[in-house]
């Protein structure tokens, strides 16, 4: 049997411990521009002074912020500790990008709801649900139907932000559209099922724990694609959640039309949420863990936000 090769090796590792598919993808790409930079020499024949070549190439060439510099790096320390099994120690004098710490954008109240009407169908309640709950875009299009507590109004976010459950409020506002959405998903499902269809892809190696699990109603994503698509891998074909790039794109159409002229993506309803809520007098702490911040600091940025724009009354409104 031929040797794996060092991509797929790399992908066998993320998945063993659990990355998502967006680290996965991530992290082999920048491999793979590692490798191109020099030349496609083995990454087994170099080490720390090809990294920080690397590195600092993207500072200085590329511009690139401090994040996306970071990410390449964790992509390639992934690649020498987990595969190559080779200790690179501290690699020093990399030229690290500077961190700008920008205010994140936040809609008010008023351009929210302008917003929300100006969607429709499956697309505004995807939307409501970002505003409503503040999780973000892929933790909304990854929730399965056992995920949403009508009972105890709450939604379970499974595998968020740092591989961490959480659970967050379920808008009661959407209880009704929710439940005839889900009605309708619960309709498809078992239309899949009867032309011999109807499984979904189950995290991890559930498959083969719960048989038969990956056709149960409870599994199927909330939100599903009005196609199919084909694992080849498992060998398995089934729905898929909506694709981000179709919310994305909807919210964008939707700023054009309202007018406002706010660098607006489906993200900055979660900081609206977040604002929102402070702004109405919840404490910060359960704020903090209803967005699922690991700390406190995170979410005192909306703080800021706050304090800059919603609690300051400027003195030329006092002027007579």
């Amino acid at each position: 049997m031929p040797e794996p090769k060092l991509l797929d090796k790399v992908r066998t590792e993320l998945r063993s411990k659990h990355y998502s598919r967006k680290t996965e993808t991530a992290y082999t790409n920048w491999i793979k521009r590692f490798v191109l930079f020099h030349n496609k020499r083995h990454p087994k024949d170099m080490g720390a002074e090809e990294i920080k070549a690397f590195i600092n190439n993207l500072a200085d060439e590329h511009q690139v912020s401090s994040s996306t510099q970071n990410q390449a790096l964790q992509g390639i320390l992934f690649l020498y500790k987990n595969i190559l099994k080779k200790d690179l120690g501290w690699i020093a004098d990399i030229k690290y990008t500077t961190r700008i710490k920008h205010l994140p954008v936040v809609f008010s109240r008023s351009e929210t709801a302008s917003i929300l009407n100006n969607l429709n169908g499956v697309i505004k309640l995807i939307v409501s649900l970002l505003y409503g709950t503040g999780m973000r875009l892929g933790e909304v299009l990854n929730l399965r139907v056992k995920d949403i507590d009508f009972e105890m109004n709450q939604i379970l976010v499974r595998d968020g932000k740092g591989e961490k459950d959480r659970i967050t409020v379920l808008p009661q506002k959407l209880n009704a559209e929710l439940k005839e959405h889900l009605r309708k998903v619960k309709n498809l499902h078992l239309k899949d099922l009867k032309e011999g269809n109807g499984k979904t892809k189950l995290p991890y190696a559930l498959a083969k724990k719960y048989i038969n699990a990956d056709k149960e109603f409870g599994w199927q994503y909330v939100f599903p694609a009005s196609g199919f698509v084909y694992d080849k891998e498992n060998k398995l074909k089934y729905r898929f959640h909506i694709h981000e790039s179709v919310i994305q794109k909807e919210v964008k159409k939707a700023l054009r039309i309202t007018g406002i002229n706010k660098p607006g993506t489906p993200h900055t309803f979660r900081h609206s949420f977040a604002t929102h809520l402070l702004d109405a007098g919840q404490d910060i702490r359960t704020v903090q863990e209803l967005l699922g911040h690991k700390s406190v600091k995170t979410t005192m940025i909306y703080t800021h936000v706050l304090k800059t724009v919603m609690g300051v009354k400027s003195p030329i409104d006092n002027l007579i």
